[in-house]
């Protein structure tokens, strides 16, 4: 399962750890994803998508019809 959100593109990042005496090593920076599903009125089907839980606290505000109206005006496949 890859750690990609569908809807803003969010994905892994990489970087240092970096201790005490400056030593440093590689890490990853995993974005918070998680499967949900949404039910969608207008087309009355339920819809599964990975999304970071920012893009959930924005479906919340905003609703599932506007965000995907966004992602698809922004050419974002679903």
């Amino acid at each position: 399962m890859s750690k990609v959100c569908q809807i803003s593109g969010k994905k892994v990042q990489f970087g240092n750890n970096v201790s005490k005496a400056i030593n440093k090593t590689k890490r990853r920076f995993n974005a918070n994803i998680i499967s949900k599903r949404f039910y969608v009125p207008e087309e009355d089907k339920w819809i599964k998508l990975k999304v970071s839980t920012t893009v959930l606290k924005t479906i919340n505000k905003k609703g599932i019809s506007t965000v995907l109206k966004e992602a698809k005006s922004k050419g974002i496949k679903l």
